[in-house]
């Protein structure tokens, strides 16, 4: 169980989540929005939790936990607990798993610690779109997911963590719909966070507009991503892209929008170059991106 404290001038709030053992000396995973909240509709409006304690399974003693590192876009979190001897998760394959296999959340719903509930994997590389406009690829589980079961393991039926319950979806017509961040894609981003305290994302320094055919058509342009300014200093700027470019393929994949550009660009790491084409007044033109480190 975590507990998450946050204060302003004028009232105090209590919120709790779950997280998951990832290291026998205290380190565990949860989800930034456990320990921390951009969110402007948020009556208490914390920006971080001003205080985080920890209890165990079987252990009833609270452990102040520090935040090690946290990530806004990937809505994950590292804290660490000053204690040693523990017993950390096991971690399945989460690209392996299939459609009806077995699926079990386990957690902190409403302040009930330990609690685990059961269903399937109802979908995989679901594509989802949460209040604040960030967008993730999940696992879909009809197991029971409730506020608190947030930040902790969805596992498998040998018990192994197959993903991190993050979201559900809400409503008097709806019923057994929740998300799992799957866990392969976070080893890089804890890893990250253990090492540097944030998550270093590949950056190329643009600002665009997409252009879907009918906006392409309207100012006799293509479809793509319509550069609007450029960064100094930044990868673009270095690699010669200039504002009115069109971008339409990336890597060799055709580009119809911001999102499927940053996908790309966030399959590199820093350093690494990504092959862009552009269409320059009615040329097309081939551009290499060193890309650099976002600030």
């Amino acid at each position: 169980m975590l507990s998450m404290f946050g204060q302003s001038s004028t009232s105090s709030a209590t919120a709790s989540g779950s997280g998951i053992i990832i290291s026998e000396d205290g380190y565990i995973l949860t989800n930034n929005h456990v320990i921390s909240s951009t969110n402007e509709d948020s009556f208490y409006q914390i920006s971080e939790a001003n205080k985080i304690t920890v209890t165990l399974f079987n252990d009833s003693t609270e452990y102040e936990a520090t935040i090690v590192g946290k990530d806004e876009q990937t809505d994950l979190a590292v804290i660490k607990i000053n204690k040693t001897g523990l017993v950390k998760a096991e971690f399945a394959d989460s690209d392996s798993i299939k459609v009806g296999e077995f699926a079990m959340a386990v957690g902190n719903p409403m302040g009930m610690q330990s609690t685990v509930t059961t269903g399937i994997i109802s979908a995989v590389n679901r594509e989802i779109t949460d209040t604040d406009g960030k967008k993730y690829t999940l696992i879909q589980t009809d197991a029971a997911i409730n506020s608190g079961n947030s930040g902790g393991a969805l596992v498998n039926s040998e018990g192994k963590v197959i993903g991190i319950n993050t979201l559900k979806l809400t409503g008097n017509s709806v019923e057994g719909i929740g998300f799992a961040i799957p866990i392969n894609s976070t080893t890089d981003i804890t890893a990250q966070l253990i090492e540097y305290s944030k998550v270093k994302i590949p950056y190329i320094g643009i600002t665009g507009i997409d252009l879907d055919e009918n906006t392409a058509k309207t100012y006799n342009l293509v479809v793509g991503v319509y550069v609007k300014s450029i960064e100094d200093f930044s990868s673009a700027e270095k690699a010669g892209l200039k504002p009115g470019d069109v971008i339409i393929e990336a890597d060799g994949t055709k580009i119809t929008n911001m999102d499927d550009l940053n996908k790309i660009k966030n399959s590199h790491k820093i350093g690494d170059e990504m092959k862009v084409k552009v269409n320059r007044d009615g040329q097309e033109k081939e551009l290499t991106i060193t890309l650099g480190e976002q600030p």
